[in-house]
């Protein structure tokens, strides 16, 4: 594995920074003030990606998070593809803001979940689409195979019933993703993901929340009440396969846990970068002395930088891995849990290094420190992540190690 940055992709990440520091800073306290506003301002740049995305073989954004293609070219080598540009690309634009990439069209979890189970005709014609994802139920937070919502197939329909909270996107999208189970009585391998279009009847947004952080893009709860939904929305194989049991499902996971490690270390690098640019004003960084004969703010800025340089690599790697056609489920969950945690760490660490400045409007970090809560939280919990990750290495399942 090449740790330095894949030349083909090197203009991306100057592209994308340059969103990032032209686009989305400019914006971003504008909408943190105004949460629920739709940020218009966004409609012009993803009709720009969806530009750069057309035949493109390694497409940037949510919907180059696949393992497809992958096993074709494993033969001729290493290969550096959609899930890895996908992630620089989210590095960078996290830099500048986390909720306005999370406000992107057809750039969320959802339209990542599409890429990376479904088949070749849905890709087709979900393609444009914008999906969010909805996974979340009351009661039902941490626990994915605890899932109620209900899908009952009806001639060329499945019928949803059922309830889904804290879907980023969810009033705005298009369409949403929703994990529903085919029969209670199987348990997790009767879990399937359904693309519910905005519209279908029975289908309703119920309420918006108001958050902590990442308030430019809005988080729906959505109820389905005999919602009925064409059989062709099923993403992925319709059979139930007990042996194979929630990994068909779960595969999404380990394409969309990197992309939000990836929003971590972004938002966490934003963090650093702002917080070096204030120390330098007060005192000389230098990188050669020891730990010992510095001040203490520099002593822990050093440590912060070396705790987010091993948040980076781990979620690099988990993404190679994927485009590699390799199996990455535990290291998906072992880049989750380590940039979620490194990205709470820094950016609160920052704020207080900054002082009175940290804490204040006038400047973005006290923001930061509050959007990254977030990416500890979904997509799967501190907790969640580090109980994968022993399962892993210890072999069980989840029956054995709750």
């Amino acid at each position: 594995m090449n740790l330095e940055t894949p030349k083909k992709f090197r203009g991306l990440v100057n592209q994308a920074h340059q969103v990032a520091e032209n686009y989305f800073r400019p914006i971003s306290r504008k909408y943190d003030k105004a949460e629920h506003a739709y940020p218009k301002e966004l409609d012009l740049l993803a009709a720009l990606l969806d530009g750069m995305n057309a035949g493109s073989p390694d497409a940037i954004g949510a919907t180059s998070a696949s393992k497809r293609g992958a096993a074709q070219e494993q033969q001729e080598g290493v290969r550096n593809g959609g899930n890895l540009s996908a992630l620089l690309g989210v590095m960078e634009l996290c830099w500048g803001d986390v909720g306005l990439l999370l406000a992107m069209p057809r750039q969320g979890l959802g339209n990542a979940a599409i890429a990376a189970v479904a088949n070749d005709q849905q890709l087709e014609r979900f393609a444009g689409t914008w999906a969010a994802m909805a996974i979340t139920e009351p009661g039902c937070g941490s626990d994915s195979a605890a899932i109620r919502t209900t899908a009952v197939k009806d001639g060329d329909h499945y019928v949803l019933n059922g309830e889904k909270i804290f879907v980023t996107s969810g009033a705005r999208a298009d369409a949403v993703v929703v994990w529903a189970t085919l029969d209670k009585g199987l348990g997790r391998a009767a879990i399937k993901s359904f693309v519910v279009e905005h519209g279908t009847p029975g289908m309703s947004v119920t309420r918006l929340e108001k958050k902590l952080g990442i308030k430019a893009s809005d988080t729906a709860s959505i109820s389905f009440s005999d919602c009925r939904v064409p059989a062709a929305n099923l993403l992925g194989n319709p059979q139930i396969d007990v042996q194979k049991g929630f990994a068909g499902v779960m595969e999404t996971f380990d394409n969309t846990r990197p992309l939000v490690a990836g929003m971590a270390v972004g938002v966490a690098k934003a963090s650093l970068d702002r917080t070096r640019e204030l120390l330098r004003k007060v005192c000389t960084l230098d990188y050669r002395k020891p730990l010992l004969a510095v001040s203490h703010a520099e002593a822990t800025l050093y440590r912060l930088e070396a705790e987010w340089e091993a948040a980076r690599l781990l979620t690099l790697k988990a993404a190679w891995m994927a485009d590699n056609k390799l199996p990455n489920s535990k290291e998906a969950s072992i880049a989750k849990a380590k940039a979620g945690r490194v990205a709470n760490e820094v950016t609160l660490k920052c704020v207080e290094l900054a002082g009175a400045l940290g804490y204040g409007e006038d400047e973005l970090l006290e923001k930061w420190a509050r959007d990254s809560k977030i990416l500890d939280i979904f997509e799967g919990t501190q907790q969640i992540q580090l109980l994968i990750v022993a399962r892993r290495l210890l072999g069980k399942s989840s029956s054995e190690l709750k």
